[in-house]
């Protein structure tokens, strides 16, 4: 279980982190050049690690149904809509909608069973968890504004005490 705690928290910091460089990569280029880059690299670097830890057993997919390796098309959404969210949001509070939005997801889909999933009874316990990291992100992001607010009020009366016209 450490182990899993590890790598989840690993997970989380290198996506995390991939966000912050796409969005600086975007900066520079279109969001589709940015995708292009990001996923190509990705998939650069995965056929070369695969071929040196598997050799020509990174392709044999096994006994699968067809439509679970078309998942790396869902990276294109993941990638554009990460983007695309870091253009509007900063990346704290884009990080933490999207960590939000995976959690209640998840929560769906394991209480429905849905995507092949074992199926895992639903809690209210689970459902209030994720209510709580939403109101968590509330607090967060009113907290930005009311010092934003607050900052905003100090240059009026700086300015008013200098003699600015103040609009």
């Amino acid at each position: 279980m450490i182990t899993g705690i590890i790598l989840a928290c690993i997970a989380g910091i290198l996506v995390s982190m991939q966000t912050v460089f796409n969005s600086k990569v975007n900066e520079h280029n279109s969001s589709w050049a940015t995708t292009t880059l990001v996923l190509g690299m990705g998939f650069a670097a995965s056929l070369l690690i695969g071929l040196a830890v598997q050799g020509t057993k990174v392709f044999q997919i096994g006994d699968m149904k067809l439509w679970y390796i078309f998942s790396g098309l869902i990276g294109v959404g993941v990638v554009i809509c990460l983007v695309q969210g870091m253009k509007r949001l900063d990346p704290t509070f884009a990080i933490s909608i999207v960590v939000t939005s995976q959690l209640g997801t998840a929560l769906l889909w394991d209480s429905l069973g849905w995507m092949g999933l074992e199926k895992i009874p639903f809690s209210w316990s689970k459902l209030l968890g994720v209510i709580v990291i939403i109101g968590g992100i509330l607090v967060f992001k009113l907290g930005d504004l009311q010092h934003a607010a607050r900052v905003r009020q100090q240059l009026r009366t700086v300015r008013e005490q200098k003699g600015v016209k103040v609009q």
